[in-house]
């Protein structure tokens, strides 16, 4: 079994079952917390997703666009925490 059979094989519907069970705990959710949280685990998980299609198609540039998407989740979860504090002084 090479790198791209195990990666078309195991991998990727392992990252499709997580897809799956994420998004129940998004729409679910009780809180917003738990949603933000499955928000960023969603997008860590396209990453992951982005990166596998990155290595079989052999294009690097699909990395940078990863890249950013992780930025992006970044910021938005930083935001997200300073949302909270700011909240929690206003109590």
């Amino acid at each position: 079994m090479n790198l791209r059979d195990y990666l078309t094989w195991v991998i990727l519907p392992m990252l499709s079952l997580s897809v799956i069970l994420v998004a129940y705990r998004f729409f679910k959710g009780p809180r917003i917390v738990n949603r933000v949280i499955a928000l960023d685990l969603l997008i860590t998980i396209g990453i992951g997703i982005i990166t596998i299609f990155s290595i079989q198609a052999n294009q690097a540039t699909f990395l940078d666009d990863a890249m950013i998407l992780a930025l992006i989740a970044f910021l938005g979860t930083v935001a997200f925490s300073y949302y909270l504090e700011k909240r929690k002084g206003n109590d």
